[in-house]
């Protein structure tokens, strides 16, 4: 998946495109990129998404969208963690020539509870804090956020 944006240039849009990406508006529930994902993942596709929907200009996790629990709950796949660090310091072709550091951590396969009869927006909000503490154990202290320890919850509520 993709941000739709990347698709309005011809260049950008080949190059995407010749990865397999398809545009997904931010921001809204695409119906249309939920249903093609969940076709994705029905073939056998691995499907690459970043929860937050946008890369963080700071280096720390960003409050997640509900997109990447929805659609792997209903999918029932497993769920591949990978935490990226250093990322911030890419902006644009100069950056790329000064080759800067970036870690990559990936971490072990997991699936997430059953959603139950439906998909409440709290289930689905706890499933996504679950998703993003399992990415926050891949990163270093300064790249988890403000309240994000492994192991300590900020849904602990049961959301």
């Amino acid at each position: 998946m993709a941000k739709q944006e990347l698709f309005d240039s011809l260049f950008a849009r080949v190059v995407v495109q010749g990865y397999g990406a398809f545009p997904v508006r931010r921001g809204q529930l695409d119906r249309v990129a939920i249903r093609r994902a969940l076709e994705a993942l029905q073939d056998g596709q691995v499907l690459g998404m970043f929860p937050e929907g946008t890369r963080s200009r700071n280096g720390q996790l960003q409050p997640a969208e509900l997109g990447a629990s929805l659609i792997a709950a209903r999918s029932g796949v497993q769920i591949l963690p990978v935490g990226i660090s250093g990322s911030e310091r890419v902006n644009g072709l100069i950056s790329i020539l000064r080759r800067p550091q970036i870690t990559v951590n990936i971490g072990r396969p997991f699936a997430l509870p059953s959603l139950g009869g439906g998909s409440s927006r709290s289930r689905l909000a706890h499933h996504t804090e679950l998703i993003m503490e399992r990415i926050a154990e891949l990163l270093p202290d300064g790249y988890r956020g403000t309240d994000r320890t492994p192991g300590n919850s900020r849904s602990q509520d049961g959301g």
